[in-house]
């Protein structure tokens, strides 16, 4: 069965960059949705929840590892993968947004067969 997903990025470049990205891994990827910054993704998971999110770290209004302690909080999310694709490459902060929940890290730059194999174990 085919798998929601956002992408969450400030930059509206990148969040097609990744989308291609993620179409190319062949992945069985349904509903796609975006979002330019924590806040929004936040507004629009407590409307409808996803399956998977890809989220970015440095953002304005909300980081990327302040969005996955709120997303974590939401009951409705509670089966959410969260993925965080960055240019951030300190395993400090690898280390502290695993911690805060999420599933898995992807650096950029990235290769459909990155998301493929991140990806793939969260299908199922």
């Amino acid at each position: 069965m085919a798998k929601s997903i956002m992408i969450v990025d400030d930059s509206a470049t990148m969040r097609k960059i990744i989308m291609k990205t993620v179409r190319a891994a062949e992945l069985d990827i349904g509903e796609t949705s975006e979002a330019g910054n924590g806040a929004e993704a936040l507004e629009k998971l407590k409307a409808s929840a996803v399956d998977i999110m890809l989220c970015d770290i440095n953002m304005p209004e909300m980081t990327g590892p302040e969005l996955v302690k709120k997303v974590r909080g939401l009951p409705s999310c509670a089966k959410t993968k969260i993925i965080m694709v960055s240019t951030e490459t300190a395993q400090g902060i690898v280390d502290d947004v695993l911690a805060s929940g999420a599933n898995g890290y992807i650096t950029k730059p990235f290769t459909p067969e990155k998301f493929k194999e991140k990806l793939t174990p969260l299908l199922n």
